[in-house]
């Protein structure tokens, strides 16, 4: 086992970035000190988890100097490489293409670094998000800084992987089937999905016929989450939903928790299954009312409408991939991941404005749920991390398929249906990896996911990396 993590006695410290804020307010460090030793960790870690995906590191030093307002002014953070920031490439993973320089931020990282965030660069993910692990052919895999010999989860596997290992205090990620949930369970971190349309966001996000992805971030602390959430709603504020607000501490409400831990024609592990199973004894002991249930509240076709919804994503890009990313688009250089999703959902397009409609309706499945529960446990993933190897991109597509959806079974839900779902990191396998647990609640439930998680975090404080001991 290899462990990797970059804390010491710097600037940074073992801060989150609400603890950064208050040491520049208060005088103790300055925001050129903040980012060189960010710049410093990110070199430190960076070839052993190999993270990261542009290093704009002079261009920080350079902000750094003259620095925008925001509650976050000056905290150093990283942007997944697959929304545009000005004047870096924006490379999505792939070697399908040569990415060029953005002209301008998009809608989210404008959003983003409106709130202070100072970007050192852009972070690793699997080709286009496809996958859950990011193992590029090219210049290899993304690796968890708790084992190195374990993947880092995806899409969003950089920025999980150098926020655990402390190069900064929190990243950007987003999520269209689990890709923010999936590296905080991996890598023992917090990560919210947010309710659809919550923040801004890509034009590319926001014309999918089905809008899964929600962008957010990936943190140590509850509280980071809590406080980017406030200020991300000072910048763009969709008043359709009820704002998310200043939570800082948590609810009173006791709750009713449905807990399950098996998903649509998929079982947790055993390990999985009782490593929930504590954590709804814990939330018992704390006065909640939690009731175990068999069966997801969703039809058993929603696992197989999801694959031909996400092989649809994929088939759009190979057919328009020249229209969008310019001639020097290359399809034969993708994954066989990308190119067995387009190819299955070719092979089943007759069923795609069904599977669609279904898909469209989950939220009316859930909704009616949580008129019974305020909240659903699950685990975030079904089974421990696998190590790095074992979704290969490049392996054959009904191998590497079969795997994911072993592993990936819990996250997808939310993502059709536009809930929040928070995965917290509350357990630890046998090998001494993080596992995360996920709670889940309506449209618009942020902030009562927010004031559990506080509690949870109060009474069961996160392990972190640098003070862990192995099982």
């Amino acid at each position: 086992m290899t462990r990797v993590h970059a804390f010491s006695d710097d600037a940074l410290a073992a801060h989150d970035a609400v603890g950064l804020v208050a040491e520049l307010r208060a005088g103790r460090i300055s925001i050129e000190e903040l980012v060189d030793a960010a710049i410093a960790r990110a070199g430190r870690v960076d070839p052993a988890l190999n993270a990261i995906a542009y290093a704009a590191f002079d261009r920080a030093r350079g902000l750094a100097r003259a620095p925008r307002g925001g509650f976050f002014a000056g905290i150093p953070t990283f942007l997944k490489d697959n929304v545009d920031l000005a004047g870096i490439p924006t490379a999505h993973g792939s070697d399908a293409f040569v990415a060029r320089p953005a002209r301008r931020d998009g809608d989210f990282a404008r959003m983003y670094v409106a709130t202070g965030l100072l970007p050192l660069g852009k972070t690793q993910l699997s080709e286009f998000g496809f996958s859950a692990a990011a193992e590029h052919p090219r210049i290899g895999p993304v690796r968890g800084p708790w084992d190195t010999e374990h993947t880092a989860g995806a899409s969003s596997s950089g920025s999980a992987a150098l926020v655990a290992a402390g190069a900064v205090p929190l990243a950007h990620g987003n999520d269209g089937g689990g890709s923010i949930r999936i590296p905080a369970s991996v890598n023992g971190l917090v990560g919210l999905k947010p309710t659809r349309d919550r923040l801004a966001q890509d034009k590319m996000m926001r014309e999918m016929p089905l809008r899964i992805v929600s962008d957010g971030v990936l943190t140590r602390s509850v509280r980071d989450t809590a406080a980017f959430y406030r200020e991300a709603e000072k910048v763009f504020r969709n008043v359709k939903l009820a704002p998310v607000g200043d939570i800082t501490r948590p609810g009173r409400k006791r709750l009713t928790i449905a807990v399950l831990t098996s998903s649509v024609g998929r079982e947790s592990s055993p390990e999985v299954r009782d490593l929930t199973l504590k954590t709804a004894t814990f939330l018992e002991g704390l006065g909640h009312r939690v009731e175990e249930v068999t069966t997801p509240p969703i039809p058993t076709t929603f696992r197989d409408d999801f694959v031909l919804y996400w092989s649809m994503l994929a088939m759009v890009l190979v057919a328009t991939g020249r229209r969008t990313y310019g001639s020097t688009w290359d399809p034969s250089r993708l994954d066989n991941l990308t190119l067995g999703l387009a190819r299955h959902c070719r092979r089943n397009l007759h069923r795609l404005p069904r599977a669609i409609a279904r898909l469209s309706r989950t939220k009316g499945y859930t909704a009616r749920f949580h008129e019974t529960y305020d909240v659903t446990l699950t685990p975030t993933l079904a089974t421990p991390t696998p190590r790095v190897g074992h979704l290969d991109p490049m392996a054959s597509y009904e191998g590497i398929m079969d795997r994911l959806e072993e592993w990936v079974a819990f996250t997808p839900l939310q993502n059709a249906t536009g809930d929040p779902s928070i995965s917290l990191p509350l357990a630890r396998t046998a090998h001494g990896l993080p596992q995360g647990m996920m709670f889940s609640g309506p449209a618009g439930a942020e902030a009562a996911l927010l004031e559990l998680a506080f509690e949870l975090e109060e009474a069961h404080p996160f392990e972190r990396i640098q003070d862990a001991e192995w099982a």
